[in-house]
């Protein structure tokens, strides 16, 4: 038995093929295409290459060529039928059983798109060429939407008194159009009404570009009719399943690897409409599971961008802690909050596409950023209600599914919870009593903390250590004098402490002439800082944290070195370089 063609290109448009063959081959992107080492042959030099555009692999060390069903047979011994059974449920669809229930289905399914293609081609032509509908045209008009996005949104318009009704009835039973949740029964009159009469429908397509619902929206003031609605759920209709343009949006993760993630459909046409193609709408309800894995599946950054009011900022939040459960180390979910009272369509008319992605640069926050900023607005400086706080971001983080980013989220969550705990510490003169902070400070304090990278405040607490301890290492000096620091003034600090310590006189802080306002800072956002107050330690502790501190940052100056010889590797493809790169790997391995 065949499975329907629809099936398989469903299964294919939900898949792409690098997403397919990076669980058996690891790859690395170069330019458009991903290459890595065969699947097919033993080599030390890559010569297997994968293209998402064309929906292809290619090995030329093999010949063997194919798309995503041709390559989990060959590599996996597999059946085509156990293939495409393994691949759909990759893509998160049931599996075809060929039984009468299925090919029913199928059946429905295609009678389903038949009429949803016949209504939104009816009312999108009544739109562009029915004179009588000026009003919706001066509608769009006046929201500086063009013909041109009408056309590629299939934008359409139904009038207060349609009657397509009648005309669908000729070809399709009752019963088939009720189920499409275009039409209900009007009781008391007796008669099928459109669920979206006087209102500019916009299709929802499903990912391969089918209209399986509708969202439609009023384009006059009323006091008892919903601005925007939506199809109802549906045999082939689930809104928690579906993002609006995702088909077309799916296409650039080839060309980009982020997504905006709006509310609205006009968010969306605005968007576009202003050279933002990467857009896409959640349907109006809170977003869901289903719906971040379907991105995830696409894109690697998901920027989530609600209106700029109470609503969107609620919205925002529900979307933070529902989807920071299925954040990865390879993908990233940030959010972007608009000025009050602006939105995404508003807002990118009024300043542009340059500025709209310059603001979105200098303003989109990480998704635990987020969590962490709203939930310390809520907490007084009390230690019940800091009790209260830190139990809440423990419990989101444990939420988190990948044990490595749980572990990285919570530390993070307790170690900006220590800064805010008030600590006191007389015997060292390095350090100061935490006075309560007006909110500006507070404010100043978090935008400044914000901006500093993880490097840097590893390095703030190396040198913090070093400085509250010169003595022991003046007489520990070999066990400082080969580390490497990243940041530039860092270096620059860390070369007058290297240099006055070489002397072997003993020093205090004065004598090493650094700028008061660099030791300040340091002495600020040193995360060390707050576990050294904590508890009087011995010198064997200090050693102990100062290995600590060197295994970090020699691990991130091998992290760095690796990296430049990937991007390197991806260029020359050299068997030198990929042996140099292995053994760094080792290492990495190792430490």
């Amino acid at each position: 038995m065949k499975y329907p063609k629809e099936y398989l290109d469903e299964i294919k448009t939900r898949l792409k093929v690098s997403t397919v063959v990076s669980k058996f081959v690891n790859l690395k992107k170069r330019g458009k295409e991903f290459v890595g080492l065969s699947p097919f042959k033993n080599e030390k030099t890559p010569s297997f290459t994968v293209n998402d555009e064309k929906e292809f692999y290619h090995c030329f060390a093999t010949s063997e060529h194919g798309n995503i069903f041709d390559f989990v047979m060959k590599t996996q011994n597999l059946r085509f039928g156990e293939a495409v059974k393994y691949l759909a449920n990759i893509a998160g669809m049931q599996p075809y059983m060929f039984t009468k229930q299925d090919e029913e289905r199928e059946k429905k399914w295609k009678e389903y798109c038949s009429i949803f293609n016949r209504y939104v081609d009816f009312y999108h032509d009544e739109l562009i060429k029915n004179e009588i509908h000026n009003n919706a045209r001066n509608y769009l008009k006046d929201r500086d939407i063009s013909k041109e996005q009408v056309k590629k949104f299939k934008i359409g318009y139904i009038e207060k008194n349609p009657n397509f009704f009648d005309k669908l009835k000729n070809d399709f039973n009752e019963e088939a159009l009720i189920n499409t949740g275009l039409f209900y029964l009007d009781e008391k009159k007796k008669i099928y009404v459109e669920r979206f009469k006087g209102r500019l429908i916009f299709p929802i397509n499903n990912i391969s570009g089918q209209p399986i619902a509708l969202g439609g929206r009023i384009i006059e003031k009323s006091d008892y009719m919903a601005k925007y609605i939506n199809s109802p759920e549906t045999a082939f209709f689930k809104k928690g399943s579906n993002l609006y343009n995702l088909d077309l949006a799916r296409k650039l993760s080839n060309k980009l690897n982020h997504i905006f993630l709006v509310e609205g459909y006009m968010d969306v046409v605005g968007l576009v409409k202003n050279g933002i193609e990467n857009a896409v709408a959640n349907l109006g309800t809170s977003l869901t599971d289903r719906q971040i894995i379907t991105l995830n599946q696409f894109f690697d950054d998901i920027i989530i961008c609600f209106d700029g009011d109470e609503s969107g900022y609620k919205a925002a939040l529900r979307a933070a802690e529902n989807s920071i459960v299925y954040l990865k180390p390879e993908k990233q979910i940030s959010f972007l909050f608009l000025p009050d009272k602006e939105d995404p369509d508003s807002f990118i008319n009024k300043n542009g596409k340059n500025y709209f992605l310059d603001f979105t640069k200098k303003n989109k926050l990480s998704i635990h950023k987020f969590i962490f900023a709203h939930h310390k607005k809520q907490t007084q400086n009390n230690p019940s209600s800091m009790a209260i706080f830190e139990k809440k971001l423990r419990s989101i983080a444990n939420t988190i599914k990948d044990e490595y980013i749980k572990k990285y989220v919570l530390e993070y969550f307790l170690e900006k919870i220590s800064e805010l705990a008030p600590h006191t510490n007389t015997s060292k003169k390095f350090s100061y009593e935490k006075k309560a902070k007006s909110l500006d400070v507070t404010k100043k304090y978090f935008n400044e903390s914000k901006s500093l990278s993880a490097i840097e405040l590893k390095e703030f607490s190396f040198i913090y250590l070093l400085m509250n301890n010169l003595d022991l290492m003046r007489e520990n000096f070999h066990l400082i004098e080969n580390i490497s620091l990243f940041t530039e003034v860092n270096k620059q600090i860390f070369a007058k402490i290297i240099s006055k310590l070489k002397s072997g006189n003993k020093i205090t802080i004065k004598d090493l002439e650094i700028d008061n306002q660099l030791i300040d800072k340091i002495d600020k956002f040193a995360p060390i800082k707050y576990i050294l107050e904590k508890k009087s330690i011995d010198n064997r502790e200090v050693i102990r944290f100062l290995d600590d501190l060197k295994r970090d940052l020699n691990s991130y100056n091998l992290e760095l070195r690796i990296q430049e010889l990937e991007s390197k590797f991806s260029q020359d493809m050299s068997e030198t370089t990929f042996n140099e790169l292995k053994e760094l790997k080792k290492k990495q391995n190792i430490n």
